[in-house]
């Protein structure tokens, strides 16, 4: 079932206190995520893990040097989407470790940021969003007045949808342009989709807590922003996606519906009436790969999730492996790992 889930509530002597004073508590529900309030501190250690859990490792070096100031960090999450508001209260020098497996899109509400990512550096403003993502390394300066709407996309369904848009596994990892213009038409209607998820998730409203009408809000979140963010698949996305003839749509079938048996390019190709040439050419034309790397993209899939929903006290990576027609472990331990970003036992921990 998809749900909003907040995580636990810390400071409970501070919320104490505050309860008390009801002008703090209206202050407080106005702001973003108010009811997923997360921390409310002025221990960095404290902000360091409690942030640190929902995103990355990372150090903070206040900068502005007028002694500690209260940090608010709230958080919560529907689907597969992470909502979060930020607040540091002063200036803060932040170095997150690499982002493995998820993007972060960070939308100031206030203030200004400087985002400095390899070579690039700019402004981060309430017109001017930031996109960190795998593979980088940045160093952020949030100056005094700097709050965020933060929001975290699960790297796995993010390039799925790009792969389905463009009907072919990715060459290359997904690469968005790290600076976000929010004035851009494209990115109004991505801030329009994220607003209505917002308002549901801060009103208690329904849409979160519908597995069907949830899976297809998060389609159209993600697909709107590979749409309107400029990206290394822009030039892809925007070209006419071809349709592949009848004999290759069969040859997909076949791959798809037998991906747990032993299958050759031969037995595909003699299956479907064509030569191993024709194949491979029709399967290099309409799907950017080979049938054996179509074949394996489908098994990886598949014990993908079959160890996400196995039981490790009755089921081994061996075992899923094999279902989905693996026969080389340590070979498909490697390719696993270079897809997922963990290896098959971690998965199956989770």
């Amino acid at each position: 079932m998809v749900t909003i889930v907040p995580a636990p509530l810390f400071r409970a002597q501070w919320k104490a206190g505050m309860a008390m004073d009801p002008t703090v508590t209206a202050d407080r529900a106005a702001l973003p995520f108010a009811q997923f309030e997360q921390v409310h501190t002025v221990d960095l250690d404290q902000v360091r893990s409690v942030v640190g859990s929902a995103f990355c490792r990372h150090t903070l070096e206040p900068t502005d040097g007028d002694g500690a100031a209260s940090v608010r960090f709230h958080s919560a999450t529907a689907g597969t989407i992470g909502l979060h508001y930020l607040d540091y209260g002063t200036g803060m020098r932040i170095r997150p470790s690499d982002l493995d497996d998820f993007y972060l899109v960070q939308i100031p509400l206030s203030g200004v940021a400087e985002i400095h990512w390899g070579s690039e550096t700019f402004e981060s403003t309430p017109t001017v969003a930031s996109i960190l993502q795998p593979g980088g390394s940045t160093t952020m300066e949030w100056h005094k007045g700097n709050r965020q709407l933060i929001v975290r996309i699960d790297r796995q369904s993010l390039e799925r949808q790009v792969q389905e848009a463009l009907g072919a596994s990715l060459r290359e990892p997904l690469r968005f342009d790290v600076r976000m213009e929010l004035e851009q038409p494209g990115i109004r209607s991505w801030r329009g989709v994220l607003d209505l998820l917002r308002g549901e998730m801060e009103n208690g409203g329904t849409l979160p807590n519908e597995p069907i009408v949830m899976k297809e809000f998060e389609r159209l979140l993600l697909s709107q922003l590979i749409v309107a963010q400029p990206n290394n698949y822009t030039e892809a996305l925007q070209r006419p996606v071809p349709v592949a003839p009848r004999t290759i749509r069969r040859a997909v079938e076949i791959l798809e519906h037998h991906a747990d048996e032993l299958l050759t390019v031969e037995d595909v190709a003699s299956a479907t009436g064509i030569s191993v040439r024709a194949l491979q050419d029709g399967f290099k034309k309409y799907y950017g790969t080979t049938p054996m790397g179509y074949l394996r993209e489908v098994r990886m899939k598949a014990v993908h999730a079959l160890l996400l929903e196995a039981d490790p006290s009755t089921t081994t990576v061996s075992d899923a492996a094999g279902k989905c027609g693996f026969l080389h472990l340590g070979r498909f331990s490697v390719q696993y790992r270079e897809k997922f970003g963990e290896t098959p036992s971690a998965t199956l921990r989770r």
